[in-house]
């Protein structure tokens, strides 16, 4: 039994009409019909296809995944390899498309547009614009939109940010089994477009210039949005391990994040996981379904610090997944591919070289703000600052023209905000994301009553 309703279930449209839409909505996320959508051709050891495995499958999009290696193994595959052009077969990795169109090592902007994600916008201007679609950007925009702002949101990647990768989210309020960052975007994003919220994805913001009441927004097709508020929600990417053979390997057996397309292709392997917090948690718990051994490099002495109790005792809990506190990575070895690595144990001042394909990297948070750089003040990190952050011996930033202190989510700019976790001291976890771009609006909503 998957879910029960009580009776009396009357008025039929507030308690049992909504319940069957949510169950139906997740059915159709989960269900698999006979193939009839995009194939997908390439390499596993492939940067190239990788990046298109984690777009196709972070924007929701239903694909078949064909490893060429497996051509001389599996008659289909063989097949279907005999069957293509040669000039295809050398230009991977390779998308055919239900009705036998292909494109060759495609863009992702090539790609985004054939399957019809919107990357133009259809207005010039708009009461608010959020750029970034994570937790905090998407809870922004329902709340926004709902209560009548024109709204556009711009995504880089894929709505759901760094959360959207996560396998399982367990602490998250209304979800007492849990739901994985996918799903979490994917109803954060059908409840934004029900209220009428554009989506540009994938579309990045690159520049930004102030005139007057004005905020407009350079994207990095040219064009230009126009807002009178702007949402900063950009989140935070994975800080790079500056390590011997990790740039190089990247892609190739080295991931930054869960990436989940990856899971199946670790089937009876050994998997490792660099870093100690929730998110790197969450990732070993879902390989360990898949991979022979989970290995966990931690940093530190223990998990205790960094990571909550309900995750360490899912790990303690698991045979197939090994701690190894105070170790580090010393070096990635490979020629085309991931091969070994070399961990060295603080404790005992010794350096192991271990066989590996697959390593993970979840450490550190780092914000993609150098586009702000002239425009809203940042700390020496990046992220930006906002409300008392800004008052310094009393005084307001420089430039502030109203006669207010910054807001409590503004910054150094009246009518820019920054929720999320490119927010300076904010805690990085999902709820506290929505939370903030839920309460975000009302100052929104204080600003524009001034301004319009």
């Amino acid at each position: 039994m998957h879910h029960y309703l009580l009776k009396p279930w009357d008025p039929p449209q507030e308690n049992l009409y909504p319940v069957l839409d949510d169950l139906l909505a997740d059915w159709q996320a989960d269900y698999r019909p006979p193939f009839e959508g995009i194939s997908l051709l390439g390499h596993r050891w492939s940067p190239a296809s990788h990046s298109l495995k984690d777009f196709l499958a972070r924007n929701h999009v239903p694909y078949r995944w064909i490893e060429i290696e497996t051509a001389k193994t599996d008659t289909e595959v063989g097949q279907l390899l005999a069957s293509l052009p040669e000039e295809d077969q050398q230009r991977l990795p390779l998308v055919i498309f239900p009705d036998g169109t292909r494109l060759p090592d495609p863009s992702l902007a090539a790609v985004a547009e054939r399957i019809g994600l919107k990357t133009r916008a259809n207005e010039a201007f708009y009461d608010l614009a959020i750029v970034g679609g994570g937790p905090a950007g998407l809870a922004a925009a329902v709340y926004g939109a709902s209560e009548g702002l024109r709204t556009v949101m711009i995504e880089r990647e894929a709505p759901g940010g760094q959360a959207g990768r996560s396998s399982r989210i367990e602490n998250y309020l209304g979800f007492p089994v849990g739901l994985s960052g996918g799903d979490l975007a994917r109803r954060a994003v059908m409840q934004a477009q029900r209220f009428g919220v554009e989506i540009l994805s994938p579309q990045e913001a690159i520049g930004l210039r102030l005139e007057g009441p004005y905020r407009l927004i350079k994207l990095a097709d040219g064009a230009e949005i126009i807002c009178h508020a702007l949402m900063l929600a950009t989140g935070v990417q994975w800080r790079k391990l500056d390590v011997p053979g990790v740039e190089r390997l990247t892609g190739a057996g080295i991931y930054y994040g869960a990436a989940m397309t990856e899971a199946l292709s670790c089937q009876d392997e050994d998997v490792y996981v660099i870093g100690g917090a929730n998110s790197a948690g969450q990732a070993a718990m879902n390989f360990s379904k898949y991979a022979r051994r989970v290995v966990m490099l931690v940093r530190g002495p223990s998990l205790s610090a960094t990571m909550s109790q309900y995750l360490i005792d899912q790990i303690k809990a698991t045979p197939n997944i090994h701690l190894e506190c105070n170790s580090v990575l010393a070096e990635a070895h490979g020629e085309e591919r991931l091969e070994a690595i070399s961990v060295h144990c603080s404790e005992s001042n010794e350096t192991n070289k271990v066989p590996a394909t697959s390593l993970f990297i979840m450490i550190g948070a780092m914000p993609r703000t150098d586009w702000l750089a002239e425009v809203v003040e940042r700390d020496e990190l990046g992220f930006v600052l906002s409300g008392s952050d800004l008052l310094r011996a009393g005084k307001r930033p420089r430039g502030w023209q109203v006669d207010r202190d910054p807001g409590l989510l503004e910054t150094s700019v009246p009518g820019i905000f920054v929720v999320g976790g490119v927010r300076c001291g904010s805690v990085k976890r999902v709820a506290s994301g929505v939370g903030e771009g839920s309460v975000a609006i009302s100052f929104v909503h204080q600003y524009l009553s001034k301004v319009v």
